[in-house]
């Protein structure tokens, strides 16, 4: 194993604390360094870590003691942080989407590639019981060969419980961008690549009004999509329908259900690590539960960090992040040009995670089980 995997963390806002949860303490890496555009909140988030200092985002960047950059900012800078991460030879493994925009995204890929350095891109929840049991189940022919699936994401907006939700309205946000890369990313998982996309989109309101924090009843402006569709055509074969939306109040569909010639699949939410997978066989008469049986236990974010650093393939790897990128790019292209898109990139399913017990992930090694 060798010394800890030295760690750099840009950005520390609200989902910075799930990252340090399983990152802090961890025997496989140490995290080193902070930075955030907040000097007294890298100070702090500094404090809480034995060995790590807060520094400014450009002296991160450039430390010769960082050895992977891990970026949390907004989206609108990830592809920013990641270029000069690699600018400066460190690896860097960043929040999703990959970038805001696919010509940003796959700059980072080929300077990465020309640079010799690694590229990781969340979301790692796919990684966790739930995805890799329903991706198991689908693999080991339990609803025949898959004909298509659904995936559905509909909530009233994050205005209402984040604090400063402004970049959730802006370019690299909206539903699509910010929740898209969980289900799209499981339904490569689940189905494999994706050849081609149609998208419809709309626009509802010009302004969200903030629900808590200190700029309750602030009013934003609002800059993109707020409920989009589409259709993801797999090059297997199978149609996957897609809806994300920020305009709905409540849904009773499932996260996704995975549809096949002799069984369907309803497959837990992509956005959290685990949850019940459960099947119906062709001529049976009631949905029955799954036992896990692949996925890191007990998951949480980092995991696919972890992975990134210490795999030869990581499962949460940039030519992924950059394939997602690209389908929700091209949803919302398709979208506003009226017609159906070819899709330029493509990828290999990630190897499936085998069923890996927390003490294992987490354990006194920090050695993850491939």
């Amino acid at each position: 194993m060798g010394d800890a995997h030295r760690i750099g963390i840009v950005g520390l806002g609200v989902i910075s604390r799930a990252y340090l949860d399983t990152l802090a303490g961890h025997p496989g890496v140490e995290v080193v360094a902070v930075a955030d555009l907040d000097g007294a909140r890298a100070d702090a988030v500094a404090a809480e870590l034995p060995g790590a200092e807060a520094r400014s985002v450009q002296d991160l960047l450039a430390a010769s003691d960082v050895q992977t950059v891990l970026s949390l900012t907004t989206p609108a800078a990830h592809a920013e942080i990641a270029l000069g991460a690699i600018g400066h030879g460190k690896h860097v493994y960043t929040e999703k989407p990959l970038a805001s925009t696919f010509a940003d995204g796959t700059a980072v890929v080929e300077a990465a590639a020309a640079a010799g350095v690694g590229v990781g891109c969340a979301p790692d929840t796919v990684l966790g019981t739930g995805t890799q049991t329903a991706r198991a189940a689908v693999d080991a022919g339990l609803v025949g060969r898959p004909l298509a699936a659904s995936a559905v994401m509909v909530t009233p907006g994050h205005e209402r419980w984040h604090p400063h939700p402004d970049f959730y309205y802006l370019p690299g946000g909206g539903p699509l961008l910010d929740m898209g890369p969980y289900y799209i990313s499981a339904l490569v998982q689940l189905l494999g690549p994706v050849r081609s996309v149609t998208g419809a989109a709309a626009r509802l309101r010009d302004e969200r009004v903030i629900g808590s924090g200190p700029r309750t009843g602030e009013r934003i402006p609002v800059r993109v999509d707020s409920h989009v569709s589409g259709v993801l055509e797999h090059t297997g074969g199978a149609l996957s329908t897609l809806t994300t939306s920020f305009d709905g109040v409540a849904t009773t569909a499932a996260p996704i259900e995975v549809h096949g010639e002799t069984g369907t699949l309803s497959v837990p939410d992509p956005n959290q690590f685990d949850g019940a997978v459960r099947h119906f066989a062709l001529g049976g008469t009631d949905w029955r539960t799954l036992e896990p049986s692949a996925g890191y236990v007990g998951g949480g974010r980092g995991v696919g960090l972890l992975d990134f650093v210490q795999a030869d393939e990581p499962r949460a790897g940039g030519a992924l992040g950059l394939h997602v990128l690209e389908i929700m790019t091209a949803l919302l292209r398709g979208a506003d040009e009226g017609r159906r898109i070819t899709l330029t990139t493509t990828v290999e399913r990630p190897a499936p995670v085998p069923l890996t017990p927390a003490e294992a992930w987490r354990g006194p090694k920090g050695r993850l089980s491939m």
